[in-house]
């Protein structure tokens, strides 16, 4: 084994093929991590040092009786060595006088699909394990789809432990055609088959003498050789701005590493939301300025004129522009434990841009069996699905098999801020781009200015019982007796026309308050002033609402009641029919309700009367300067 200086001198003088960044996956104990360890072993990419250790943790935490177990290597966690498995994605470099290799370790429990797809968003090849003795599992096709999905193109169909059965050729060969007969619809540009003994070295850089049959490359040879894709300094220019710098008044300029493309100063270069253009005057970096920048930099542009910029937008050349459109049809791997539901409001985040998402659509989820296209209407933890997507705001994008950079995206949770799912974009929906609004000339202002108030949305949300329709429609008649127009919404009543439709699913609860807060601004478009009674039990969708209306209209009024008391009142009988069994999905049994963190108003109504509720939302209205 090698010391330090030697492993370094020897590394910078290898890799004349360029960095090939590839992923081992497949099903949990096929192998993966045992695998990488052997390649790293047999490269000589182990110090003296880490090899004692390796050693030493072989004898406490190893599998292989008396033998190295490769695995330690790459397993860190020590949840990850008690259990023989690996959770967390490792990423270990080496190379060989051919080529440098970032090869990715990814896990292969269920539980821990995420972590998969975080290893394969940037790899061009995945080497995906199969044990000889298990053959094709599930696992297996789910993470072949998700290499798909992330655009990897090639894969080496790695048949490990070999010597468990046999060496049979037989074996090997049944394995093959089950895989390729399986995944026949997935279409990768080469599959390439071997079979293997990671933890013995069979087939890994060595031929294996147990299994002269095999005519072909041994693993090794294979990674060396493989063409991946073309350089992406020869794709169009993309530009993420992440930051825009600013330092003093005399200096402006816009940072962020180049994703694809070559820029030379001179060269003009366009927003591509605004379509604003300025050429590029400099080419900054920390060690000085650049006369041109390729994919991969990290540079600050300077332009000779002043166009508007901001943190997100990308810039690109003025003939080869990326998309820009607000609603696309996109790819969605869901990894959170609460089920993605159309909708719901998420931060979407692609590149350095973030804004507001709702899901408008979930036409199919894959059955990751056979890769059918089933119906749906939620995504649960590590489901694959087609989806239409909203955005708050125009943003700009590639079809994610063109360039992955701009073209995938993270979805976060709006108060957890947790990623909770990544996507691929695959187009924008022609309806984004061939619909527009039309300027009435009878404006919303002009509309609230005949009617001498500003509108506003007071929004009241709470338990069954606690008091929300009583308190507001008596605003509502206090309002209407004082000249002010309005006009009310009402959880029951909206039942019974417009969400005549919907049940009382969480999928279905979002989808009522969705539509209810599209016709709520549209009754604060006409200038009015709107009471909503719903008990509106998620944050998100509440939260999504308030960002309809414009700033100060939405009032969110928490009307609070202790859960006894609301099951004292029992107005309309709902908690007897809950306790009964009668009623499912029902908030405060078996549905829960997210109480607001910061209303506009919180009213509790186990301790005033509902008159003086009405007189407290009033005074808030007045306070707000929405009655004239």
């Amino acid at each position: 084994m090698d010391t330090r200086a030697g492993l370094l001198k020897r590394l910078a003088g290898s890799g004349s093929r360029g960095v090939l960044r590839f992923i081992t996956c497949g099903s949990v104990d096929d192998g993966k991590s045992t695998l990488i360890g052997r390649l790293l072993y047999d490269s000589r990419q182990i110090l003296e040092d880490q090899l004692a250790t390796l050693e030493k943790d072989s004898r406490k935490h190893g599998t292989t009786g008396a033998n190295m177990d490769f695995a330690l290597l790459l397993d860190g966690l020590e949840d990850e060595r008690q259990q023989g498995i690996t959770i967390d994605v490792a990423y270990r470099f080496f190379a060989t006088d051919k080529r440098k290799f970032v090869v990715a370790d990814t896990p292969g429990h269920e539980q821990y699909t995420r972590n998969m797809a975080t290893g394969a968003s940037t790899a061009d090849l995945a080497v995906l394990l199969i044990d000889a003795r298990k053959g094709v599992l599930v696992q297996t096709l789910r993470h072949s789809y998700i290499a798909h999905m992330m655009g990897i193109r090639h894969i080496v169909l790695a048949v490990n432990k070999m010597d468990l059965a046999g060496y049979s050729r037989e074996r090997f060969d049944a394995i093959v055609a089950d895989y390729l007969q399986k995944t026949a619809s997935l279409d990768f540009e080469t599959i390439t088959p071997i079979p293997i003994s990671a933890r013995d070295g069979d087939n890994v850089m060595t031929r294996s003498k147990a299994m002269d049959w095999h005519d072909g490359p041994t693993l090794l040879e294979w990674l060396e050789e493989v063409e991946t894709a073309a350089d992406l300094a020869d794709a169009p220019l993309r530009f993420p701005v992440q930051w825009v710098n600013r330092p003093h008044a005399d200096f402006r300029g816009f940072s962020g590493l180049v994703s694809s493309g070559h820029m030379r100063t001179g060269d003009p270069v366009t927003s591509a939301v605004s379509g604003q253009s300025a050429n590029i005057a400099r080419i900054v970096t920390a060690d000085g300025d650049l006369d041109a920048a390729t994919a991969g930099d990290a540079v600050t542009l300077v332009l000779d004129r002043e166009i508007d910029i901001t943190r997100g937008d990308v810039l690109c050349g003025p003939e080869d522009r990326p998309d820009v459109a607000s609603q696309f049809a996109a790819e969605v791997l869901w990894m959170h434990e609460d089920a993605m539901l159309p909708g719901r409001s998420y931060l979407l985040k692609c590149g350095a841009q973030v804004t507001p998402v709702s899901v408008t659509e979930l036409k199919y989820a894959v059955d990751v069996n056979n890769f059918a296209q089933v119906p749906a209407k939620s995504l649960e933890m590590n489901a694959v699905g087609q989806c239409n997507l909203a955005t708050a705001r125009p943003i700009a994008f590639d079809p994610y098999h063109t360039l992955r950079d701009t073209g995938a995206f993270i979805l976060i949770d709006r108060y957890t801020n947790q990623t909770v799912g990544a996507g691929m974009i695959r187009f924008a929906l022609r309806r984004a781009t061939n619909i527009h609004t039309y300027a009435m000339d009878v404006t919303k202002a002009r509309r609230a200015a005949m009617k001498g108030q500003k509108p506003a949305v007071l929004w009241f949300t709470g338990l069954s019982g606690a008091g929300k329709s009583t308190i507001a429609n008596i605003v509502e008649r206090r309002l209407a007796e004082a000249g002010h127009h309005t006009y009310s919404l009402d959880g029951d009543n909206v039942r019974h026309g417009l969400n005549r439709d919907l049940g009382f699913t969480e999928a279905d609860r979002v989808e009522n308050i969705r539509r209810i807060g599209e016709v709520a601004r549209l009754f604060a478009d006409a200038g009015l002033i709107v009471t909503c009674s719903f008990i509106s039990p998620f944050r998100a969708e509440r939260q999504m609402v308030r960002e309809l209306m414009e700033q100060g209209e939405f009032l969110e009024i928490f009307v609070d009641a202790p859960l006894e008391v609301c099951m004292e009142r029992d107005p309309k009988g709902l908690y007897e029919k809950a306790k009964a069994g009668e009623i499912k999905n029902f908030t405060g049994f078996d549905s829960p309700y997210e109480a607001p963190e910061h209303p506009d108003l919180h009213i509790e109504t186990a301790d005033i009367s509902p008159d003086e509720a009405a007189e407290r939302v009033i005074a808030a209205l007045r306070a707000a300067g929405r009655l004239g």
